[in-house]
């Protein structure tokens, strides 16, 4: 792949190039979600205007270009999580032109990455979730109960249930669940597929909206995704934080992910399952509740343990 640097708009025209094809491979052969392809967009993009105003097609990118964009995401004030984050973007360009055989060097091989402090996920006190769950349940079982809280207490219930990121909810189909065995079938990042248990209160809440609920909401035609909308269509990740966000404020879809497997392995659940669970790749990623968990165990131990200082502060 030949490409010259002749003009302002040549540079424009060819940076725009391989952020196009680089967006039809994220898209077509890795299967990501659309909002994941828009971010990374707009990460190529910014590094594409530092250098062309440092005349730099981004193929011909040197490693003291990378260092100089870095450089400045921090004299704008751009935090290390973000900067890493835009940095292991532009690493995943250049691995794939590595691989496309479109370019012989990586410009970002011995860039050292800016030190991030891990930062814990935020969850849900099992006490608070219960109140969002048991708050949904009232809703559903009135007499009067419509279609969407019936609907809503389904979603909080599988959320919670299952531990599903908020565009696996929205992608779910009727014909993913089998409520008999207890469980889902669930499209992940990158289009991989795995069985998540739902649990018997989350299938219960999602056959009662079945029955009465999304049947009321499917308007005309075949529409197969699960969860609906008031105007009989597939619901939007946006919509489903409204929902979750109408019964706990501080919530989100995430948090109530967050909280599925926090929860669990403060009971005892072993990593590698809930690593199977929420479809992490890796289980470093799942590793992170240990320390929420931890913790936990700490908490215990100041309140109940003879040598824990709040036992102690009652002795003296």
């Amino acid at each position: 792949m030949q490409i010259t640097q002749q003009s302002d708009g040549g540079r424009t025209t060819a940076n725009g190039q391989l952020v196009r094809e680089y967006m039809t491979c994220l898209r077509v052969e890795r299967g990501l979600r659309p909002l994941t392809c828009e971010s990374y967009r707009k990460d190529l993009e910014q590094i594409s205007e530092f250098l062309e105003g440092r005349n730099r097609l981004r193929i011909h990118a040197e490693h003291d270009d990378v260092a100089g964009w870095m450089e400045h995401l921090r004299t704008h004030d751009r935090t290390d999580r973000s900067i890493a984050r835009k940095l292991s973007c532009l690493r995943g360009l250049y691995k794939w032109l590595l691989l496309d055989k479109k370019l012989a060097h990586d410009p970002t091989m011995h860039v050292e990455a800016p030190s991030t402090w891990k930062v814990l996920p935020k969850s849900i006190a099992e006490a608070e979730t219960r109140a969002m769950l048991e708050s949904a349940a009232v809703n559903a079982s009135h007499p009067q109960a419509d279609a969407l809280a019936l609907r809503d207490h389904a979603i909080l219930e599988v959320l919670y249930a299952g531990g599903l990121r908020v565009g696996e909810l929205v992608g779910l189909r009727v014909e993913d669940l089998q409520l008999e065995q207890g469980r889902a079938h669930v499209r992940g990042k990158g289009d991989k597929e795995r069985i998540v248990p739902l649990g018997n209160a989350a299938c219960e809440a999602v056959r009662t909206y079945l029955d009465r609920g999304r049947i009321t909401l499917l308007k005309r035609g075949m529409q197969r995704t699960l969860f609906l909308s008031h105007t009989g269509q597939a619901l939007t990740t946006q919509w489903v934080w409204h929902i979750v966000k109408s019964y706990n404020t501080s919530a989100s879809p995430h948090k109530l992910r967050h909280s599925c497997a926090t929860h669990m392995v403060e009971h005892g659940a072993d990593l590698r399952s809930v690593q199977i669970m929420l479809g992490h790749a890796d289980i470093a990623t799942t590793q992170i509740y240990t320390h929420l968990a931890l913790g936990r165990l700490k908490e215990v131990h100041r309140q109940h343990h003879p040598r824990g200082s709040r036992r102690l502060a009652k002795i003296a």
